[in-house]
């Protein structure tokens, strides 16, 4: 299992100083936001992907995915059926696929809960229609592209649509498509499941649809700096072989992004050593 960092955390600072720093403190890679590198990421051009990339490969902390998809530029819906917003939102998840890909990344996270509320379809159903019609394009693009697309699970405080991981499951498999799966956000978990992190990776791992996973806490921080213990989720995947992602993505920075990073990272190396000295 690898450990990446969601770069906002770090968004402040340049992206090379993003990469240094992250690298310093112990991470295998960077999960990017296309938001902290564009107002309208889709427009990037390809040197400038090219240069973003060798930055991050140079410093030792390669571009791992993508997630806060639909965040930038604003409009964006995968729930809303008018013919402009479907146009314009299938066009930026597609060139996002491709930005994926030309950052070295092998996974896209689909959260943006603004961006997918049934409250701005007609109906839902008619809602749930359009944004499946969204993830079967979205799994198709991926599947060339060689990268997954991956539906997020976050909590009814945030979204209506696709609070657990049994109604993303069922989406990916009603779309049916290679290039789509889903993932595990532990703070979303905390928000919206039955069970905890740890049952729900040992129920979904053998599936092949969990195919990422996201460390934070349900207070918002990073894992260690609130209440929540993650050893019963990280030996849960080291029992299921998962030998994928795991990016850490505090929503809260305390004291401060780089603090936070470093904590986190910390933290959860010391009880994946653990893990190796009881095995």
């Amino acid at each position: 299992m690898k450990i990446s960092l969601c770069n906002e955390v770090l968004r402040e600072r340049p992206f090379a100083e993003q990469c240094a720093l992250a690298a310093a403190l112990g991470y295998d890679g960077l999960e990017v936001a296309p938001f902290t590198l564009s107002d309208d990421p889709a427009r990037i051009p390809a040197a400038e992907r090219a240069r973003l990339k060798r930055l991050a490969a140079d410093a030792g902390v390669p571009v791992t995915g993508l997630h806060w998809l639909l965040s930038a530029p604003a409009g964006l819906s995968i729930t809303n059926g008018g013919a402009d917003v479907v146009a314009r939102t299938r066009a930026h998840i597609l060139s996002m696929v491709e930005l994926c890909a030309d950052l070295g990344g092998t996974v896209l996270v689909h959260g943006s809960p603004g961006q997918r509320q049934l409250a701005d379809a007609p109906s839902p159903e008619a809602g749930r229609m359009v944004a499946a019609d969204h993830f079967a394009s979205a799994g198709d693009a991926a599947e060339r592209a060689g990268v997954l697309y991956l539906v997020e699970p976050l909590a009814p405080s945030l979204t209506d649509y696709i609070n657990t991981i049994e109604e993303a499951a069922r989406v990916v498999e009603s779309v049916a498509s290679p290039g789509l799966a889903t993932m595990l956000d532990c703070a979303a978990v905390a928000g919206g499941e039955c069970e905890s992190a740890a049952i729900l990776a040992e129920r979904w791992l053998p599936s092949g649809v969990l195919r990422h996973i996201h460390l934070n806490d349900r207070a918002l921080g990073g894992p260690g700096q609130g209440e929540d213990r993650f050893m019963p989720l990280l030996a849960a995947l080291a029992r299921g072989g998962y030998d994928g992602i795991a990016a850490i993505e505090p929503f809260i920075y305390s004291p401060d992004g780089p603090t936070c990073a470093a904590r986190s990272i910390g933290y959860v190396r010391g009880l994946i050593e653990t893990l190796g000295d009881a095995s």
